[in-house]
């Protein structure tokens, strides 16, 4: 149990460091009950019907049994998401600046859309001229087992399509959006 709730510590300052609101909805007078259906419009019934719910502070709202792991953002910011055991371990890693590398395909569901991030840059914070920031709507990240396999695919989030974020680094995926993008 100690493990699991460091893990979940070193998850929810991830999470801070991979451009969530910096308030967290731990910190707001928000009842268990919303913070839940706010984590639950991340992805389809299918998935966060069964799935852990974990508050920003790594607290855990609701225990799963699917192995998925779905989290509110804040009030102000209504970007939950659903992340299976790869993607969580990808953002342990962004959050502590390691090297990430996996054997197998991993899932991340952002059904309620993202904040503006960096396309390029997983640690960049403040956009600045010449970069090339995005707010997706609706959408679905993939992260594969060998990056060499998204040769080809588009970087450029404005191409209509799939496209790759954070290409060249080790947390490079590919974003499927599922719906508009958000203004």
């Amino acid at each position: 149990m100690r493990t699991q709730r460091k893990f979940l510590l070193v998850l929810a300052m991830s999470l801070t460091l991979f451009a969530l609101p910096a308030f967290s909805f731990a910190a707001e007078n928000v009842s268990r009950e919303a913070k839940i259906a706010r984590a639950m419009e991340a992805a389809p019934d299918f998935i966060t019907q069964n799935a852990t719910i974990i508050d920003a502070d790594g607290t855990v709202l609701r225990q799963g049994t699917n192995g998925w792991h779905c989290m509110p953002t804040s009030a102000a910011a209504s970007h939950p998401m659903c992340n299976d055991e790869v993607w969580m371990r990808l953002l342990k890693a962004v959050g502590n600046k390691a090297d990430f590398k996996t054997e197998t395909v991993g899932i991340s569901y952002m059904l309620a859309g993202d904040d503006n991030i960096n396309n390029a840059d997983p640690y960049d914070a403040k956009p600045d001229p010449g970069e090339v920031w995005v707010q997706e709507g609706p959408h679905l990240m993939i992260v594969v087992p060998d990056p060499g396999t998204l040769k080809g695919l588009s970087d450029d989030p404005y191409n209509g399509g799939p496209y790759v974020m954070w290409k060249g680094t080790p947390y490079a995926h590919i974003m499927v959006p599922v719906g508009p993008r958000e203004k």
